[in-house]
C-alpha cells in the first residue's frame, strides 16, 4: 500500500509530519492493505495564517483493488486531529465497504442452484 502525503502551502510538510501520516494511515489500515493500493493524504488550512476552531482539514482517499475510490474528509482544531479523525473514518468506511461485498458475494453463493451429481457408470 502507497501512502502519499500533500499539504498546501500554509501547512509545513515537512518529513517528521509525512511520517507521522504515514504511521497513522498504516496502522489505521494495516489489515486492508492488500486490498488497498494508493491512499492519498490531503492536508489544509482552511483559515490560513488566522486560528480558529476546527480549521485543520484533513482529505483521506482510497483506492481499492476492483472498486472505486473512497474519500472521507474531517476536521480538527491541529492538523494531527484532523489525521486521526479522517483515519478512523476511512476504516470505518472501507469495512463497510469490504464487508458488503462479502455479505453480496456469499449471499450469491448461497442463492446459486447446487450443481447436479452425475450418475455413476
Amino acid at each position: 500500500m502507497q501512502i502519499q502525503v500533500n499539504t498546501d502551502h500554509n501547512i509545513a510538510g515537512h518529513d517528521a509530519l509525512a511520517a507521522h501520516v504515514r504511521d497513522v494511515v498504516a496502522g489505521a489500515l494495516s489489515r486492508f492493505s492488500e486490498r488497498i493500493t494508493r491512499v492519498e493524504v490531503h492536508l489544509t488550512d482552511e483559515n490560513s495564517h488566522k486560528s480558529g476552531p476546527d480549521d485543520k482539514r484533513c482529505v483521506m482517499e482510497a483506492r481499492l483493488e476492483g472498486r472505486q475510490p473512497v474519500v472521507v474528509t474531517h476536521q480538527g482544531a491541529t492538523v494531527h486531529q484532523s489525521v486521526d479523525g479522517a483515519a478512523v473514518k476511512l476504516t470505518r468506511l472501507i469495512e463497510s465497504a469490504l464487508g458488503r461485498l462479502h455479505d453480496h458475494r456469499s449471499h450469491a453463493a448461497e442463492q446459486s442452484p447446487p450443481e447436479a451429481e452425475l450418475p455413476e457408470t
